[in-house]
């Protein structure tokens, strides 16, 4: 065990250019089962080597002046980059610099690891034209080296009632050359059923979001829902397909907004292994008896309801029935629902705390982060929460090339 301090003996170090092995104290450790006052994290080669009570006498390169110590973020659902992509209808800015400005927001909410959400398909979930780029840029983006060594990965998002979708999935998914299978969420928004079960909260979105008059939305949503009902044949053969690869090990499968036990034992049949934002608690429910990882909103669970009017995250919470939370559309929502779940008395601490870290995680199949424990990546967030509302004092983030921390 390292007792001595390290720091005595060490030259000063620039903050844009720290050593690959270092020593953090003076926080308030949150670990997977507890929090440890005074804890002292060590790091070696960009790894989590020792977590736990400071030695007395110790004295640490960094003292984190009383901040809470958590693991960093896992986000296995982000839309950010398409927002950061288009802040304005008619402002689009470069890609690269969307990803930029996206791995900003996230880092600032906690986040170091995110699956950026990629859709495919000739249409948006309401019906509206995709518009470009098509997928291959943003997935060029994404894959840059610099990107992806900041932690952005790839939510596959395919619309399973789209006949051109899949066959572009396939051709993206042989260009994958990850660490882990990749992730693909399989997804049905036609108006009826999953998020929009009640066809009028699409009509309502496109009258506030799209602009639309109401007679228009509402015509609209009648027109789509006819023309998705035609092409049933086109998701039976799509799920057909991804269940296939999903058995085989060549995808990780993700079911988007199951709504019913049937719709979760269909996707346990095809292999999946993630129910991402079921809709109803009997959908949960399933899931949680089918062994899956059910993942919920954070804004959800935030606000306390779902803007689509489905099943509240607190109540799925509160059944113990959430494995992970995913940022959705706010970013920063990740870190301000383990605040709101703890304030309101619906787990503690470190419950929340595995809810946006290990939770996520182990839904990607990602086993190497996620936790403040040995052998873990030492991506690491120091938090302040003296206000209604946590804050993020500084991340640190073990790059796993050369095991050498970037600092914010």
């Amino acid at each position: 065990m390292l007792t001595t301090s390290p720091a005595a003996h060490r030259p000063p170090w620039p903050i844009a250019a720290p050593p690959g092995e270092w020593t953090l104290a003076g926080v308030h450790g949150v670990l997977p089962d507890r929090v440890v006052d005074d804890c002292r994290v060590v790091v070696q080669d960009g790894r989590i080597v020792e977590v736990g009570e400071r030695p007395h006498g110790f004295r640490a390169d960094l003292d984190g002046g009383g901040a809470w110590c958590l693991p960093a973020l896992v986000d296995v659902h982000t839309d950010v980059l398409g927002h950061e992509r288009r802040p304005r209808p008619g402002a689009a800015l470069p890609l690269d610099l969307a990803v930029r400005t996206a791995t900003d927001r996230l880092a600032a909410g906690g986040v170091l690891t995110a699956f950026h959400g990629v859709p495919f398909g000739e249409r948006t979930p309401v019906g509206l034209a995709a518009g470009a780029p098509g997928p291959g840029p943003v997935l060029a983006a994404l894959r840059d080296p610099v990107a992806t060594a900041e932690g952005a990965r790839v939510l596959f998002r395919v619309d399973v009632r789209c006949a051109t979708g899949l066959a572009d999935l396939e051709s993206a998914l042989a260009d994958d050359d990850g660490d882990v299978p990749p992730l693909v969420s399989h997804e049905d928004h036609t108006p009826g059923i999953g998020q929009y079960a009640d066809p009028a909260t699409m009509e309502r979105y496109l009258v506030e979001r799209e602009g639309m008059a109401a007679a228009d939305a509402r015509s609209h949503v009648t027109s789509w829902r006819a023309l998705r009902e035609e092409r049933s044949d086109v998701a039976t053969a799509a799920l057909r397909r991804l269940g296939d690869w999903a058995r085989a090990g060549r995808i990780r499968l993700a079911g988007h907004d199951p709504q019913t036990r049937a719709d979760v034992e269909d996707l346990v049949a095809r292999g999946g292994t993630v129910a991402e934002f079921p809709t109803t608690l009997e959908a949960a429910r399933a899931a949680r008896e089918h062994g899956l990882s059910v993942v919920a909103g954070g804004p959800n669970a935030v606000r306390g309801s779902s803007h689509t009017a489905n099943v509240s995250a607190r109540e799925l919470v509160a059944h113990g029935l959430v494995d992970a939370l995913a940022s959705d559309y706010v970013p920063s929502s990740l870190l301000m629902a383990v605040e709101v779940l703890v304030r309101e008395g619906l787990t503690d601490l470190p419950g929340a705390v595995r809810l946006v870290t290990s939770g996520p995680a182990r839904a990607a199949g990602l086993h190497d982060r996620g936790a403040l424990v040995p052998g873990a990546r030492a991506d690491v967030v120091l938090v302040r929460r003296s206000n209604r509302w946590p804050t993020v004092a500084a991340v640190l983030r073990a790059h796993q090339h050369d095991g050498s921390p970037s600092w914010r």
